[in-house]
């Protein structure tokens, strides 16, 4: 009976991570098929283009709703509300003012620290994507895969679809916080450890201010702001090398 009651209690647990691993390896097959068909098979220039902005790009702009689709599923088979489930709904006024602020303050702080500490604040994962995009007449499209696309498919899937699989009461918020953002900040290899932790610590405030507001549809802004700022940042170190 333990044991019963121990699987049923887990059981939940097992699918939400089942859906969200099946729902991103569903979206990094369809990416890689469709960088093959662009590159048209050729796996050895793929392969050595891997922070090739083009490549950086498309593979945000397939990857991203392929990912948010098999969510969707998930959620349709489960027979939950599409918004309410996901957290797609509008935040109040303080909620935004206190996430614009708070995100404003990150940005800053971690700034200030890379700058006083000597460290690069835009990484050469950035400086190659951008530079190569630009050269290749992709950065226009990079700009809308780097602050709308990558966001919002980000977001449903952790805040989303995640949050609410994992946060099945108020005592659950805190330790699926944590957890979550050390997903998130995994998923950004491409940085070095000082970009993943300045990641997970954003993932950190995004969390709290998706329980706090129970708005995905807010922290999809915060994270489109992050980017933003972060391609600003690329823009002018770009700009100022040239």
């Amino acid at each position: 009976m333990k044991i019963r009651a121990l699987l049923a209690a887990i059981l939940p647990y097992l699918t939400t991570i089942a859906w969200a691993f099946a729902a991103f390896v569903a979206g990094q097959i369809a990416a890689l098929v469709a960088l093959l068909v662009w590159w048209h098979g050729d796996v050895h220039a793929l392969s050595a283009s891997e922070y090739d902005g083009a490549v950086v790009t498309l593979s945000v702009l397939v990857l991203n709703p392929v990912t948010v689709g098999v969510l969707m599923l998930a959620v349709h088979l489960k027979g939950a509300d599409q918004a309410e489930y996901l957290g797609l709904v509008w935040p109040r006024v303080r909620s935004v003012a206190v996430g614009i602020v708070g995100i404003v303050l990150i940005i800053g702080l971690t700034d200030a620290l890379l700058f006083a500490t000597g460290r690069a604040i835009v990484s050469s994962f950035q400086v190659v994507s951008y530079t190569t995009a630009a050269a290749e007449g992709w950065l226009p499209v990079m700009w809308i895969a780097t602050v709308l696309v990558a966001p919002a498919g980000e977001e449903i899937l952790f805040r989303g679809f995640l949050f609410r699989g994992f946060v099945r009461s108020e005592r659950a918020a805190v330790p699926a916080i944590i957890v979550i953002s050390l997903l998130w900040a995994g998923l950004h290899l491409q940085y070095d450890l000082t970009g993943i932790t300045e990641i997970a610590v954003a993932g950190l405030f995004l969390g709290w201010v998706r329980w706090r507001s129970g708005s995905t549809l807010l922290t999809f802004l915060l994270h489109a702001l992050f980017n933003f700022e972060g391609m600003m940042e690329t823009f002018v170190q770009v700009r100022h090398l040239l």
